[in-house]
């Protein structure tokens, strides 16, 4: 009896003894555990920047762009927009148009990669061109985009971009050349042969023409309507400007909605004034003592910046010759010669000059003697 009491006493003790060993361990554990500082994971795709895109089909592309978001947004945010990335679904025209941000992730293709830089910001606007490889198959392409940061945590998609591309979209006229005249400069370009997807005839509802002056100007398009013809005068220029020049197909798309070809040849041009003004007319004398006084008429060109009168008693002399009676150029359509002696008979003729310096032809020469 005392041997089993002695051996359930010591069963007794090694339990206490584990016990105690495992709660003074697990203490420990706990101690040391609180003490641990790890450092905080990311969130999972908390990137805030959702960009709206927009785009058009040119030629054979899809164009794509998208504002970039105020730089000075981002202060105070961790989000580094490191790059964007562009995906494309192409489904069948019968498809529902709406779809949810998780189908398209799983059935999207993403087919660019754009790095952002402090340029891009500072440009404000970016574009990506998808060069169409589903024209002529009746397919919808389902276009979205969304911004990346540093970490590899993404944005939500942006908006769906939908876009029915056309295969009979005519080719980029060719050979756009220029002439400058003192009315306009005249543009002319050669006519596409077939459409992008090779078929003919080319599908042409016109021409649209833009224009570009110096670094800082925005392309402007300087017909309302399509131009049915393949030339175009511009008449709204100036001289000693440069300019840049192109011209686009316009064609019938899917809808009946126009769109356009890629642009031409980039034509330079900085028309130069080599063109002198028309010779006064309409000159009259009207004679006084000591004073015969000419009147003429304004020359047509508003570029005329002024007139030179000439004076002799010998018409038969050369007109290199006869007398400038103005070292500095007339500004007004009245001159009055008051050198002149009674009885004598004085012979006139003027010429105009413009601003850039050319001059015009001498005009009709007239007459009169002084009483």
């Amino acid at each position: 009896m005392l041997k089993k009491l002695f051996n359930f006493s010591l069963l007794n003790k090694r339990f206490l003894h584990k016990t105690a060993l495992a709660f003074i361990t697990l203490v420990l554990l706990m101690f040391y555990g609180c003490g641990k500082r790890t450092p905080p994971l990311p969130p999972v795709e908390r990137v805030s920047q959702k960009v709206e895109i927009s785009g058009i089909q040119q030629g054979g592309n899809v164009i794509l762009s998208w504002t970039m978001p105020a730089r000075n947004a981002l202060q105070g945010n961790t989000l580094n927009i490191n790059r964007v990335d562009i995906y494309r679904l192409a489904e069948p025209l019968t498809s529902p148009l709406t779809l949810s941000e998780e189908e398209f992730a799983s059935r999207s293709t993403l087919i660019g990669t754009l790095p952002v830089s402090e340029d891009d910001f500072a440009r404000n606007r970016l574009n990506y061109v998808d060069p169409l490889k589903f024209a002529g198959q009746p397919a919808r392409l389902r276009y979205a985009v969304r911004f990346v940061n540093a970490q590899g945590q993404k944005a939500a998609f942006s908006n769906f971009l939908l876009i029915e591309p056309a295969a009979r979209i005519a080719e980029s006229p060719a050979n756009l050349s220029g002439q400058v005249t003192q009315e306009a400069i005249l543009l002319s370009w050669q006519a596409p042969e077939k459409n992008v997807d090779e078929s003919r005839p080319a599908n042409i509802l016109g021409y649209n023409l833009y224009r570009k002056s110096g670094e800082k100007d925005t392309v402007r398009l300087l017909n309302k309507t399509p131009v049915t013809n393949t030339d175009f005068a511009d008449r709204f220029f100036e001289f000693e400007q440069g300019y840049q020049y192109f011209v686009r197909t316009v064609s019938l798309g899917t809808g009946g909605e126009p769109v356009e070809s890629l642009e031409s040849n980039i034509l330079e041009i900085t028309p130069k004034d080599i063109f002198p003004p028309s010779a006064p007319a309409a000159i009259t004398i009207a004679a006084a003592p000591n004073n015969l006084s000419i009147f003429f008429a304004a020359n047509p060109e508003t570029d005329v910046v002024g007139y030179n009168v000439y004076r002799t008693t010998d018409p038969n002399i050369t007109r290199q010759q006869w007398q400038l009676l103005t070292p500095e150029l007339l500004k007004t359509n009245t001159f009055q010669d008051t050198s002149v002696r009674s009885g004598e008979t004085y012979y006139y003729y003027l010429t105009a000059v413009d601003k850039f310096g050319n001059v015009s032809l001498p005009s009709e020469t007239v007459s009169e003697t002084a009483p």
